[in-house]
């Protein structure tokens, strides 16, 4: 006769239920340098609102002129000299680089020699030189034009011939940098598909290349809008020019520099946002993601979800 034992030990005890661990309370590191940095910032700030608010401008002639018809005349002015300097200097940049980078050694030479000399001198220098050509050119003629220089050289073609010559000097490194940025492999697959070099470089090269040209050409962009303020010095009537006129027959004229400076800001700001744009358009096929825009930012930050309340570690 067999009895069956129950048999009860450590082995037949239930586990105890689990627990879940405690969340752990995240103390954020107090960055003291900072806020005593913001202190300093801010005081400094208000230090200098102070020291103009004080001083003897009349700022009631700045609202007064803003919108006068000789200033908005100006700023369509600038702009204009402003792309059509720049498109002289894209143009002529892209093919000195295309001639920098020739194993022709005359070619290369010659565009050596444009960039070292126009990167060398100064704009205003330039211009002046443009506006004095007179002593060497007494006369232009060019087949189906004549006239003597002083006539044809006009205070807007030697804006132009000072700003878009100049700018083509840099935009020539600007654009053989892009250049030589693509892998040589690229050059080497599109000839062996038979591809002639002009369309290597228009179908292949140069679009790859933009993701580098794209940034530093917005940069000289805003930078022209700026530079273009020398032109004053021959007499053209952009923004700077126009903003001195009236300074001179109003009686402010450090007020009008303040205006000038202010219409600047308003389309330096303006090209800075497309200049964003375009840089993310061409980021499209170097980023995994393509960086948030202005508004997205915005949005992100004012309707951020809330945070959990236990932070991992």
């Amino acid at each position: 006769m067999t009895v069956d034992i129950e048999k009860t030990g450590p082995d037949d005890t239930p586990p105890p239920p689990p627990t879940r661990p405690e969340a752990i309370k995240a103390i954020p590191v107090r960055h003291y340098g900072r806020y005593i940095a913001a202190v300093v910032a801010i005081a400094l700030f208000a230090l200098v609102v102070n020291a103009f608010s004080q001083g003897k401008v009349n700022w009631d002639a700045i609202p007064d002129y803003f919108f006068d018809d000789r200033i908005l005349d100006g700023v369509w002015k600038t702009l204009v000299l402003t792309f059509l300097s720049m498109l002289i200097g894209i143009v002529g940049g892209i093919l000195l680089a295309v001639m920098r980078l020739s194993k022709n050694p005359v070619t290369s030479s010659i565009a050596w020699f444009y960039i070292w000399f126009f990167r060398g001198t100064p704009v205003l220098v330039q211009l002046f030189v443009w506006f004095n050509l007179g002593l060497v050119f007494e006369t232009i003629n060019l087949g189906f034009y004549k006239d003597e220089w002083s006539q044809f050289m006009t205070p807007m073609l030697t804006a132009l011939l000072g700003l878009g010559l100049n700018e083509a000097a840099y935009m020539a490194e600007i654009c053989r940098a892009g250049l030589l940025s693509v892998d040589e492999g690229q050059t080497e697959a599109s000839h062996a598909l038979g591809m002639s070099q002009s369309k290597t470089l228009r179908r292949v090269v140069i679009p790859q290349a933009m993701r580098v040209i794209v940034p530093p050409t917005g940069n000289e962009v805003i930078n022209m809008l700026k530079t273009t303020s020398l032109v004053a010095a021959v007499q053209f009537t952009e923004l700077f020019r126009q903003a001195q006129n009236i300074g001179q027959s109003s009686g402010a004229p450090v007020e009008m520099y303040f205006l000038a400076a202010a219409w600047y800001l308003v389309m330096t700001s303006i090209l800075s946002v497309g200049q964003y744009y375009l840089e993310r358009h061409y980021a499209r096929g170097s980023s995994r993601s393509l960086p948030p825009t202005p508004f997205q930012k915005i949005k992100s930050t004012v309707f951020s979800v809330r945070r959990p309340k236990g932070v991992s570690a």
